[in-house]
């Protein structure tokens, strides 16, 4: 297995979507039927505008396995660093528990590295307790306390 992480492509989404609906939450929240919902494509192409927002994929072959989105937000705390945010890590479910996850997650701290980025940041569901040692394993401390508002 040689997994290779790029930037997603529009014809990437399905499985992308597929991804992010692969688990108890992201099934409540997501549509993977197809044709797909069109604010999938509007998102996707809102994303691909950004030069600070990547959406990427890790990918196996021809087959995608496993998807994130983080971008780069500059900033004036910490003596004006830019700040890392990763966002919808997804693996597909055979891989999991393999370290794949891991690599995926390190690739990316390392692309925030080197954007200049002082921290990297996520927010975690309160009840993912599995993600959350995945996140702790990963080199993440549990520093602050997130709040969401839904609109």
């Amino acid at each position: 297995m040689t997994i290779v992480y790029r930037d997603a492509l529009e014809a990437d989404l399905p499985a992308i979507v597929q991804l992010l609906a692969d688990d108890p939450l992201g099934a409540q929240r997501e549509d993977a039927s197809v044709p797909l919902l069109p604010a999938y494509l509007a998102a996707f192409q809102a994303i691909a505008t950004l030069d600070h927002q990547r959406l990427v994929v890790a990918v196996d072959g021809e087959r995608i396995v496993g998807t994130m989105q983080f971008l780069v937000v500059p900033g004036l705390s910490m003596r004006g660093a830019s700040h890392g945010y990763i966002e919808a890590v997804r693996i597909v479910a055979d891989l999991r528990g393999r370290g794949e996850g891991e690599r995926f997650v390190r690739w990316a701290v390392a692309q925030c590295r080197d954007a200049g980025c002082g921290t990297v940041q996520l927010v975690s569901e309160g009840s993912r307790t599995a993600a959350h040692r995945f996140w702790q394993k990963c080199g993440f401390v549990p520093s602050h306390v997130g709040f969401k508002m839904r609109l």
